[in-house]
C-alpha cells in the first residue's frame, strides 16, 4: 500500500485564510492560539521565524509545524510562501471579503446571495483543483478499474455522493456498492480483501459511522480512500490515500452548498479516469445501458416529426385523408 501514501503538499495560497477559519473551531487549544493570532496578525509569518511565532503564541515550534501540516502544508517555510502570495493582493481580510463575499444576512438581496454563492463555489472548485494530486488520483482509478469489489460509504448528505459514484461506476461495469447504514456497511466491509477498494466520504472527516466502515474494510485488506475537506481528520489519517477538497464554510449549511460541488468534481474525475483504463469496455457498457432504457424515453419533437413525414395518407372514399 506504500504506493498510495499521500505525499505532504502545500495547499494553494488562496486558501490559507479559508483553511484557518474553517478548522479553527476543531483545533486543539495550542493550535487554536496560533490560528487566532494569525487571523489577527496575518503578516506575522513574513516577519517571524518559527521560534519567534511560537514565543508570540506561547506554544512550541513543534506545535507550529503541526499547525501548518493540519492546514495541508509540508512545514513552516511553504506555509510562509503561501501567506506571502495571499497577502500580495492586499490585506488578507479585505481580500477575503472581495473574493468570497460575506455570510448570508436577512437583508441580502437575491443578487447578493447569488453573487456570494457563485464566488464561493468557484473559489472552492479552483482551490480543490489546484491541490489535487493527479498521480494519486490516477493510481486510485486504476485500482478501482481492476477491483473485484468497490465499497463506498457515506452518511447523511455524503450518502448522496456515495450513491452517485456507485451508479456511475456500476454503469461502466465496476462491481460497486454504496452503504449509508452502518450495520449493512460493516457487513460488507468485513468481507473485503486485498483485491478490493473502499471509499469513505465525509466533508468533516469525523463522521463516526463512515470512519468505522472504512477502518473495517482496511482491516480486511481493502485499499482505503478518504474523501474529506479536513486533511487532519480521523478519516483522512486512517486511510491509505486521502483526497482533500477545499470548502468555504461560511454559510448556513456548508454541507449542502460548496461541499457537494467540490465532492462532485472529485467523483467526476474518478469516474472518467476509471473509464479511460478500459475504454472499449466502458463504451460498450454505456451503449448497452443506453439501449436498455431507450424505450422508456419520450422521443424528441424532431424525431416525432421525422417519423410523421414518412407516413403516407390514403383515401377513405369519403373525401378524407387518413394515415
Amino acid at each position: 500500500m506504500s504506493a498510495f501514501t499521500t505525499p505532504a503538499s502545500a495547499a494553494t495560497s488562496a486558501g490559507v485564510v479559508n483553511r484557518i477559519q474553517a478548522k479553527l473551531p476543531d483545533m486543539p487549544a495550542a493550535m487554536a492560539k496560533i490560528g487566532a493570532y494569525l487571523l489577527e496578525h496575518p503578516q506575522a509569518p513574513l516577519e517571524l521565524s518559527i521560534m519567534e511565532l511560537a514565543e508570540q503564541t506561547k506554544t512550541s515550534p513543534a506545535t507550529v509545524t503541526r499547525f501548518c501540516r493540519l492546514l495541508g502544508y509540508a512545514g513552516y517555510v511553504p506555509f510562509r510562501v503561501s501567506i506571502a502570495s495571499d497577502l500580495g493582493r492586499s490585506d488578507a481580510r479585505e481580500s477575503w471579503k472581495a473574493d468570497i463575499g460575506r455570510a448570508f444576512g436577512p437583508d441580502d438581496s437575491p443578487r447578493d446571495v447569488l453573487s456570494t454563492l457563485v464566488n464561493a463555489h468557484t473559489r472552492s472548485l479552483e482551490e480543490t483543483a489546484a491541490v489535487m494530486d493527479l498521480a494519486l488520483m490516477n493510481k486510485i482509478a486504476r485500482r478501482i478499474a481492476m477491483s473485484s469489489h468497490v465499497d463506498i460509504y457515506g452518511i447523511g448528505g455524503s450518502a448522496v455522493m456515495a450513491k452517485e459514484l456507485q451508479s456511475r461506476l456500476y454503469r461502466i461495469g465496476i462491481n460497486a456498492h454504496h452503504w449509508s447504514e452502518v450495520h449493512a456497511g460493516l457487513t460488507s466491509a468485513a468481507i473485503q480483501d486485498s483485491g478490493t477498494v473502499a471509499i469513505g466520504i465525509s466533508n468533516t472527516g469525523r463522521t463516526e459511522e463512515t470512519l468505522q466502515m472504512l477502518r473495517e474494510a482496511g482491516e480486511a485488506g481493502a485499499l482505503t480512500v478518504a474523501l474529506s475537506n479536513n486533511p487532519g481528520s480521523p478519516l483522512a489519517e486512517s486511510a491509505d490515500a486521502s483526497i482533500i477538497t477545499s470548502v468555504h464554510e461560511q454559510f448556513l449549511q456548508p454541507d449542502d452548498l460548496s461541499a457537494k460541488h467540490v465532492q462532485l468534481l472529485v467523483l467526476d474525475l474518478i469516474y472518467l479516469l476509471v473509464a479511460q483504463v478500459n475504454f472499449a469496455k466502458t463504451t460498450s457498457k454505456l451503449a448497452a445501458s443506453a439501449m436498455a432504457v431507450s424505450p422508456h424515453r419520450r422521443p424528441t419533437r424532431a424525431a416525432r416529426l421525422e417519423v410523421s413525414s414518412h407516413r403516407t395518407p390514403h383515401k377513405t372514399g369519403k373525401g378524407e385523408d387518413h394515415f
